[in-house]
């Protein structure tokens, strides 16, 4: 571990269900077999650059992903009974999918080595494990990060990756999950923490502030070309998880909708209620605002040349549906109204 963050996290009842790869493998070809059909289509288009990794390293990096996919499925996805609108297996499709393959189209595959494309993967996989950890910061890295990062570590042990003769692997994924970090600040007394508010109220992610962690917690990392490699490895993962920006408007849109329904839902508020109208009518227009043009910024130069023009694109219709949404919501019922008013702009600006 770089951070010294005392803090532990033990395995819980989603760990127990899939705790191993053969659990995973079964489960994702019954009810997730997109998924499977996925890594068959990584594989075949690493096929010129997997010469470089053993296969069963290969098949063990696979089968993290499924364990990873498996556990967020039933902790917060739709496998479990506490969903999670927009933190659950759907978004691991989000990156794995076609915010990866972007990548993959804007840099190439050579750019990176098939281990980086793997960690980059089981980011996408692993980061949101854990949504649900009591508030205690550490070097600024929130405890569903780091709760997420040691659960990480036991998919790497069970997959079959070695702590020494991996080292790198767990350093990378490391710094990768810690970069994801939206807020490092304690919540309010008797207030639960919630990460799907934290994404619009936060300085940003905290990748962008890696390299000054580590001159505090780690001096001389600088000269360490493992913790430079990682560290940059970590800006490309953080611009992966906040890329939605750059999605044609209507899915970035939609997956502004289902983070504001988790906040909601997190705060304890039904959007039939009365109560939701002026929380979801802020989150969907001064809440984007700040988020899409201040808070945001790509990390790394994978991720502009992947997505920044993409989400110059976007800029126009942010500000027409912003002002629309100012234009249209007066008095609302509730905020079930507020977000019919929102879909239906949305399909005007796009």
């Amino acid at each position: 571990m770089i951070f010294n963050y005392p803090i532990e996290f033990p395995a819980d009842d989603c760990e127990r269900l899939v705790p191993d790869p053969a659990t995973a493998r079964r489960l994702v070809n019954e009810r997730r077999p997109e998924l499977e059909a996925l890594l068959v289509q990584r594989r075949s288009r690493f096929a010129p650059i997997t010469g470089a990794i053993q296969p069963k390293t290969l098949a063990a990096a696979e089968d993290a992903i499924r364990i990873a996919f498996c556990r967020l499925a039933y902790r917060h996805g739709s496998w479990g009974k506490d969903f999670h609108h927009y933190h659950n297996e759907n978004h691991i499709f989000e990156i794995l999918g076609p915010r990866l393959e972007r990548l993959l189209d804007a840099i190439g595959i050579e750019a990176l080595d098939v281990l980086d494309w793997f960690l980059l993967a089981l980011f996408g996989a692993a980061h949101d494990l854990r949504q649900r950890e009591i508030p205690q910061f550490e070097a600024g890295i929130g405890s569903n990060e780091r709760a997420s990062i040691e659960e990480t570590f036991r998919i790497l042990d069970v997959s079959g990756f070695s702590r020494t003769d991996h080292a790198n692997v767990y350093l990378s994924i490391e710094l990768m999950i810690a970069g994801s970090t939206f807020d490092a600040r304690p919540a309010p007394p008797a207030k639960e923490y919630n990460s799907a508010e934290m994404v619009m109220e936060s300085g940003g992610a905290l990748a962008q502030k890696l390299d000054k962690k580590l001159d505090k917690h780690a001096p001389g990392w600088r000269e360490d070309p493992r913790i430079v490699h990682a560290l940059d490895l970590a800006l490309i993962a953080a611009d992966l998880d906040t890329a939605n920006v750059a999605e044609a408007f209507p899915i970035f849109m939609s997956s502004t909708e289902r983070l504001c329904l988790e906040r909601e839902m997190r705060s304890r508020r039904d959007p039939d209620s009365a109560e939701s109208a002026q929380p979801i009518f802020g989150f969907l227009t001064t809440g984007q605002e700040n988020y899409f043009f201040d808070l945001h910024r790509f990390s790394s130069p994978p991720g502009r040349e992947a997505f920044a023009a993409a989400k110059e694109n976007n800029v126009p219709r942010m500000r027409r549906m912003e002002q629309r949404m100012r234009e249209r919501v007066k008095s609302p019922r509730n905020g079930t109204e507020v977000i019919e008013i929102f879909r239906a702009v949305v399909a005007e600006v796009s």
